[in-house]
C-alpha cells in the first residue's frame, strides 16, 4: 500500500534536543531520516533544535532565511529569544531552526508557573537538564505560535521524546491551529524500573506509575512526557516492546509505531566491501599485538573478534548475558583440538580517571617497534637489490647486519613482560564496584594465555583518537561479529548497523529491532541474524542459545564467513528509510486529518487504545489492518476526543 500524500501545501516541524546535537540514538533517527522528509516535503520541511555553540559550529551552517522564517525570527529576537536559521551539514541539507533558550532562563520561573497553572505540569527539585527543557519548550511554543500565524497552509508538528514534549501541552492549552504528533523513543521511566527489576516485563501491569516516578525522583521527567503523550493528536514510538510500555506506563496506548532506519546511502561499499573488512581488521590485528603480545601470541589468521557496544547499562544493554556466553564458549572451546582465538570487546563509556599504564606501555613500544621496523625497510631493500644486481642470492648476514639485529632485538626485549594482558584498558574511578569487571573476575576471563576466549574492555568510545585509531563505523567493519543481547532496548540501531556493514548479528526480542525483524524477517537465522527469545525463555536457555551460535560461529571456515557477511549485508535493503519512512508519512496525514481544538487542557489520561496500526499495512512487509479497527470499519487512530 503506498503511503498518503500530506495535503497540498502543509507545512511539516520536527523538533528534537538533538537536532545538530548528537547525544544518543534520536540523533542518528532524525539525521539519516532527513533525505526522505526533504524528498517528500521539499521548502516545507523544517526542524527545530536547542542552539549550543561548540555543537553547532560542526553541524550548522547559518544562511538567510526566506521572509516568512524571518519575519518570524524577528518577532522572537523582540521578546528575548535569539533564533538562528540555516542548514544542518548532512545528506538532503534539511533546513534548521537552533534556538537559544538559555535566553528564556530569566523567565524560568513564570514558565515553570504557567506549566502547573495551565498544564497540571508541577516542577519539583532543582534540576538543570529539567530547567533546560522547560526553556526550550517555551521557546518552541512561542516560535510555532507565530510560525503558524504566517503560514497559510496546515502545520504539522512532530515532537521527539519528553526533552521536546514541553512544547505539546502548550500548544494544546493555546489551542494553536498545529496537528502534533509526539514520539517516545523510550519511556523514562521504563529505563529506570528495568536496570533495577529482573523481571521488569512482567511485573509491568501491575506498576503503579505515580509512585515509581517519585521513588526513582524522576518525577519531572515523568510527568513532562505523561503530559505530552496526552497532549499529542498523535502518539506513537518505535516498537511495539515500546508501546506497551507506554500503554501501562504512560496511560495511552500509541496509534502508530514508527519504526528507525537507516540511510543506506552511508553504508555502501559495493566492491569495496570485502577490501575495506580486510583494511580495518589488519588495525584491529595492530591493536591486538599491542595489547596480547607483550604477554604471550596466537594466530592472527585464527583469530575472531566479537564485541557489543552501548550505554553502559549492564543489565539493560545484556552486557551479563554476553559475558556468561562468553566464559561458557572459552569452557568448550578448550575440548576442541586448535581452537580459534576469540577476541571480545566490550564497548561502552564509564567513568575513567585515564588510560591504564600497562596497557599505555604496550601500544606505545609497538608503536616503536613499528616505527623501527619502518626505518630499516628501505635500507633492507637496498641491501636486497645490491645483492640481486651482483647475481648473488643474499644470505642472512647480508641483509640483518650486527645492527640491525641489535636494534631489533632491543625493541622485542623491551616490550616482553610476564604479566598476562590487561581485561581493561583504562583505570575506573570505582574498580572495586563494576559489574562489569566483578563478572569478569567471578569468571576468571583474565586473559589467560590458555584461554582461546581473550576480553578487551574498553570504557570508552572508539574513535580515530582511541587505542584503535579507527572510528567506530571502522571498527565495526573489521570486527566479525556484533552481540547485542538486550533486556530493555525500545529499537536498537547497533545491530542493524552492524549488518549494513556487513557483520551477523545477535538481537532479543524485547529490543524493537529484534521484534521487528522476528516477525518480518522469516529467514534472519539464514541470513547472520540471532533473535534471542528473552521474552519467553530464562535467561539460562537464553545464555545456552547464544553460547551455541558463537560455537556454531567459530566451527565456520573462511569462505562460509564471508557468504554469511554478505547475506547479512543485503538484508538491510528492508530497512532503509526508503521503506521505513512510510510510517512516518502516515502518522503525519493521519495527524492533519483529525486535527481539532480543544477547549479545555485534559487533566485525565485518555482510555488507552485498543490497538495499534499494524506495521503490516506499510510498503515491505505483509498482512492486516488491526482486528478492531476492522471489526469497527474505522481506524481506532480517529475516534479523538
Amino acid at each position: 500500500m503506498e503511503s498518503v500524500n500530506p495535503d497540498k501545501g502543509s507545512f511539516l516541524v520536527e523538533v528534537a534536543w538533538e537536532v545538530c546535537s548528537q547525544i544518543g540514538g534520536i540523533y542518528t533517527v532524525i539525521k539519516t531520516k532527513a533525505p526522505n522528509m526533504v524528498e517528500r516535503w521539499k521548502e516545507n520541511y523544517l526542524l527545530v533544535g536547542p542552539y549550543h555553540q561548540q555543537t553547532s559550529a560542526l553541524e550548522f551552517e547559518e544562511i538567510a532565511p526566506p521572509d516568512h522564517i524571518a519575519q518570524t525570527l524577528d518577532e522572537l529576537r523582540e521578546i528575548g529569544i535569539p533564533a538562528h536559521y540555516g542548514r544542518w551539514l548532512t545528506d538532503g541539507r534539511p533546513a534548521v531552526i537552533l534556538l537559544d533558550y538559555k535566553a528564556r532562563y530569566s523567565r524560568l520561573g513564570e514558565d515553570k508557573y504557567f506549566l502547573w497553572k495551565d498544564n497540571g505540569i508541577s516542577i519539583e527539585g532543582d534540576d538543570g537538564e529539567v530547567d533546560a527543557v522547560v526553556a526550550f519548550g517555551f521557546c518552541v511554543t512561542e516560535l510555532l505560535q507565530r510560525l503558524s500565524a504566517r503560514l497559510p497552509s496546515k502545520v504539522v508538528a512532530h515532537f521527539h521524546e519528553w526533552m521536546a514534549g514541553i512544547a505539546l501541552p502548550r500548544v494544546r492549552h493555546l489551542q494553536l491551529p498545529i496537528a502534533t504528533v509526539f514520539t517516545t523513543h523510550a519511556t523514562q521511566l521504563g529505563r529506570y524500573i528495568a536496570s533495577n527489576d529482573p523481571n521488569f516485563y512482567v511485573n509491568l501491569p501491575g506498576i503503579k506509575a505515580d509512585e515509581a516516578a517519585r521513588h526513582y525522583m524522576i518525577w519531572s521527567k515523568y510527568a513532562i512526557e505523561r503530559a505530552a503523550t496526552h497532549s499529542s493528536h498523535i502518539f506513537t514510538t518505535v516498537s511495539e516492546v515500546t508501546a506497551r510500555e507506554a500503554e501501562f506506563l504512560l496511560g495511552r496506548r500509541p496509534e502508530f509505531v514508527l519504526p528507525n532506519g537507516l540511510n543506506a546511502h552511508h553504508f555502501t561499499a559495493l566492491h569495496e566491501f570485502q577490501n575495506l573488512h580486510l583494511r580495518y581488521k589488519e588495525r584491529i590485528h595492530e591493536f591486538t599485538m599491542g595489547h596480547f603480545f607483550p604477554s604471550y601470541s596466537f594466530e592472527l589468521d585464527r583469530t575472531l573478534y566479537l564485541f557489543t557496544s552501548g550505554r553502559y547499562e549492564y543489565l539493560n544493554k545484556g552486557m551479563d548475558l554476553f559475558i556468561e556466553s562468553l566464559y561458557r564458549l572459552n569452557e568448550r572451546l578448550k575440548t576442541v583440538p586448535k581452537p580459534p582465538t576469540v577476541v571480545a570487546f566490550i564497548i561502552t563509556r564509564a567513568p575513567v580517571k585515564s588510560l591504564n599504564v600497562a596497557s599505555l606501555q604496550n601500544h606505545l613500544r609497538f608503536e616503536e617497534l613499528k616505527t623501527t621496523c619502518k626505518e630499516m625497510e628501505q635500507s633492507l631493500g637496498q641491501r636486497i637489490m645490491e645483492s640481486a644486481a651482483r647475481g648473488k642470492m643474499p644470505s642472512y648476514e647480508d641483509i640483518f647486519t650486527e645492527d640491525v639485529q641489535l636494534r631489533l632485538k632491543r625493541s622485542i626485549l623491551a616490550r616482553k613482560t610476564s604479566q598476562w594482558p590487561p581485561v581493561i584498558t583504562h583505570d575506573l574511578w570505582d574498580d572495586a564496584q563494576d559489574p562489569v569487571l566483578n563478572h569478569l573476575r567471578h569468571r576468571n576471563l583474565l586473559n589467560s594465555p590458555n584461554d582461546p576466549v581473550k576480553v578487551v574492555f574498553h570504557p570508552d568510545f572508539v574513535s580515530l583518537t582511541s587505542l584503535f585509531s579507527l572510528d567506530y563505523d571502522q571498527f565495526v567493519r573489521g570486527c566479525h561479529m556484533g552481540i547485542f543481547p538486550s533486556y530493555y532496548e525500545p529499537w536498537g540501531y547497533t545491530p542493524l548497523e552492524c549488518l549494513a556493514l556487513g557483520l551477523p548479528t545477535v538481537t532479543t526480542d524485547l529490543s524493537g529491532f529484534g521484534a521487528y525483524v522476528e516477525r518480518h524477517v522469516p529467514d534472519a537465522l539464514q541470513n547472520g541474524v540471532l533473535v534471542l527469545n528473552r521474552s519467553k525463555l530464562a535467561a539460562e536457555n537464553c545464555i545456552e542459545q547464544l553460547t551455541s551460535f558463537l560455537v556454531r560461529f567459530c566451527e565456520l571456515n573462511r569462505r562460509e564467513r564471508i557468504a554469511l557477511r554478505n547475506r547479512a549485508e543485503r538484508i538491510t535493503e528492508r530497512f532503509t528509510w526508503d521503506v521505513m519512512a512510510a510510517h512516518y508519512h502516515r502518522a503525519h496525514a493521519e495527524a492533519l486529518r483529525i486535527m481539532s481544538p480543544i477547549t479545555e487542557p485534559r487533566s485525565t489520561p485518555l482510555v488507552p487504545r485498543s490497538g495499534i496500526e499494524n506495521l503490516d499495512t506499510i510498503p515491505g512487509t505483509s498482512g492486516v489492518q488491526d482486528s478492531t479497527s476492522r471489526r469497527n470499519g474505522t481506524n481506532s487512530s480517529s475516534s479523538k476526543r
